[in-house]
């Protein structure tokens, strides 16, 4: 016994004692993310499986074709077109979020009644789903009853065509888009503004710095980390935008606006393909992916010039 608390080591019948639940307790612990990790890799498996058969909806049976689907799909224009549809639009909807995110949130770092109201309204785009506020932009662009569609002929611009031309439509989701994601950005760049310290920016003031050299060095260098997290957020989900879109023009007018995940959706459940929509929905996991790693990787590095390592 005493040879075995000087070892550390529990004897065998005090270990049989021992009940099951602190015995396997470690086990246990890493359970949930067994599970977790199980159920993110088996759809992921299906689906890279499903990709390389000739899976349809309208047929019972199907077989193994290899990589024919992934042939046809870097044969065909219209997948190259949706990926540079994909690209455009998250590229776009994502730099005037960061924009008008960090302008705002600069405007609103302030302790006044106006400030706080604002921060309270801004919120509110948050709480509706993308596709209810499409819906509520439809009415308002309305050209004979929409708010805005008053406004513009107040200014003398009648019959704005808004999401029936090609030339307007990407405007106008990338328009809803800002509208119903901003505030996102806004409130992660306000939380990177409040938690800066003061000590630097009074030693600025004291030296007489400018505006622009106070953001520039001071406090865009610090809420960097803040940025990138609101960055990396923003460009995946805009890489994998659906619901405003199809509510809008379902991808029109014409191909204007097919994105991947349009082209998928159209490809398995319009067409019935389910094994030749799946590689479309593959490639726009790879680019999240890849985004995704290569920001985070930058976030990594923002994070220790911004902590002075």
């Amino acid at each position: 016994m005493r040879a075995a608390a000087e070892t550390g080591r529990t004897p065998p019948l005090e270990e049989a004692k021992i009940p099951w639940l602190r015995r396997n307790r470690p086990y246990l612990i890493l359970l949930p993310a067994f599970l977790l990790t199980a159920g993110i890799l088996y759809p992921f498996g299906v689906a890279i499986y499903y990709s390389l058969t000739n899976f349809s909806f309208k047929y019972e049976k199907h077989s193994f074709v290899g990589l024919e689907n992934w042939v046809d799909m870097f044969s065909d224009p219209g997948f190259w077109h949706s990926l540079w549809v994909t690209a455009k639009y998250a590229l776009l909807s994502t730099g005037v979020e960061m924009v008008i995110g960090v302008g705002v949130a600069l405007l609103l770092n302030r302790e006044s009644r106006l400030a706080r109201s604002l921060r309270i309204v801004l919120i509110f785009p948050l709480m509706i789903a993308p596709v209810i506020a499409t819906l509520i932009w439809q009415l308002m662009i309305n050209s004979s009853v929409g708010v805005i569609g008053h406004a513009l002929r107040g200014i003398g611009i009648v019959d704005f065509t808004w999401a029936a031309d090609p030339d307007t439509a990407l405007f106008t989701v990338v328009l809803i888009d800002a509208w119903v994601y901003t505030p996102f950005v806004i409130l992660l760049t306000l939380a990177g503004l409040r938690s800066l310290p003061k000590a630097p920016f009074e030693s600025a003031r004291v030296d007489g710095g400018s505006a622009w050299f106070t953001f520039k060095n001071l406090i865009l260098p610090m809420i960097m980390p803040f940025l990138l997290i609101a960055l990396v957020f923003r460009l995946m989900v805009s890489l994998q935008e659906f619901s405003i879109i199809f509510a809008l023009t379902s991808g029109g007018p014409g191909d204007t606006l097919m994105t991947l995940p349009l082209t998928a959706y159209t490809e398995g459940f319009t067409y019935k393909e389910l094994g030749y929509a799946l590689p479309h929905m593959l490639v726009l996991w790879l680019n999240v992916f890849f985004a995704s790693r290569i920001l985070i990787k930058y976030w990594s590095r923002a994070q220790e010039r911004a902590s002075g390592v």
